[in-house]
């Protein structure tokens, strides 16, 4: 015998005779031999054993039953074959539980208490095993339900999983044109110009772009990583616009190993120099702040630029973009604000679960 098909057979035979269905055959046979022991002169245990008997006769028909045939006709439903299963196996079990107890010789034409004794048991057993079997029936089919409930439960848990996994995949897709047509529209601002800076801050961004790109799709980076970043990008508008943009990073002590959505805290950053440096003027000043506050990661990135009314833009593509893979990573755990301050400029803050990245 194949190792699959006796592993096969040891679970049929589990199920047949697992233990709850032999304890209540058991309690079901003490029951039976009890009454029947009452007004009997054949002792109490004598009964009992009969009744046990009859008993696994029936449990064994009925989980024969429930796995063979392996296809019934569309008239005829499963539980109603093994309920006839039953009624037809007690009289005949019974007789195998008289032949059990008297040695092989029942003597039913002789003694005519034996035959009253079989019609007794014939009759009980009739009337008490197949209600027996509806409540095997009845609890089976809960726990076929809960198990069911359980399995779709799990199954759309993980849907639910790959389907916020592609929203956040898609969202980065989303961020990652936005971020580089960005970048690339400053390096051509400054070819147009004839700005001799323009090949230096071209080779910058090169170098940037190959740290950057390859984390564009990780689901996860650190605080660290996120911060090379912003520090690059802040060089890079430094070397366009040396006159307009002053910046300044604040960083907490042993905060770069934890979790950060990537280009987030970038997002703002490139936000503040498009949205509020860049359409003024005078330029301005950008401070970024990255906080580790109790069990919360605090970042906030300031600009002193035009502001949200002379833009006349809320939540950008870029800040909604941030949020939303902000909240589906983190969930309500994590928020987003833009004020503006007076007497012109935004603050962004954003604030998440501080979870150190799993090595």
């Amino acid at each position: 015998m194949l190792p699959s098909q006796s592993a096969g057979t040891t679970r049929n035979a589990a199920r047949l005779f697992g233990w709850p269905r032999l304890r209540v055959t058991l309690v079901a046979s003490v029951i039976v031999g009890l009454l029947l022991s009452a007004d009997s002169v054949t002792p109490t245990l004598t009964w009992m054993g009969r009744a046990l008997i009859v008993g696994l006769c029936a449990t064994l028909a009925f989980g024969t039953l429930e796995q063979w045939p392996g296809r019934l006709p569309r008239w005829l439903a499963r539980w109603v074959l093994q309920l006839i299963g039953i009624v037809v196996t007690v009289p005949f079990a019974a007789l195998v539980a008289y032949w059990a107890t008297t040695g092989g010789h029942p003597d039913f034409s002789q003694v005519r208490e034996r035959i009253v004794g079989y019609g007794s048991l014939t009759f009980l057993g009739i009337l008490i095993a197949p209600w027996v079997a509806m409540g095997a029936l009845v609890r089976q089919r809960d726990a076929f339900a809960r198990g069911q409930a359980t399995a779709f439960a799990l199954e759309r848990s993980e849907l639910e999983r790959q389907a916020l996994d592609a929203r956040l995949r898609l969202l980065q897709a989303q961020i990652e044109p936005h971020f580089l047509f960005n970048t690339l529209a400053n390096v051509q601002a400054l070819v147009d110009a004839g700005a001799p800076q323009a090949s230096k801050v071209l080779q910058s961004l090169i170098a940037y772009l190959r740290a950057a790109v390859p984390r564009l799709h990780e689901p996860a980076t650190t605080l660290g990583q996120e911060l090379q970043l912003v520090s690059a990008y802040l060089d890079l508008m430094h070397m366009r616009m040396p006159d307009r943009l002053i910046f300044e990073l604040h960083v907490d002590e042993g905060i770069v190993g934890l979790q950060c959505p990537p280009m987030t805290l970038l997002t703002l950053v490139e936000n503040a120099v498009r949205h509020g440096i860049d359409p003024s003027e005078e330029g301005g000043r950008i401070d970024i702040d990255v906080r580790h506050q109790r069990d919360q990661c605090c970042m906030s990135v300031t600009d002193t630029g035009v502001g949200l009314k002379s833009t006349g833009q809320g939540l950008g593509t870029g800040l909604a973009s941030c949020r939303e893979r902000l909240h589906l990573v983190f969930g309500a755990e994590a928020n987003l604000l833009l004020t503006e301050i007076a007497p012109h400029g935004v603050r962004a803050e954003i604030s998440f679960p501080a979870r150190r990245v799993q090595v």
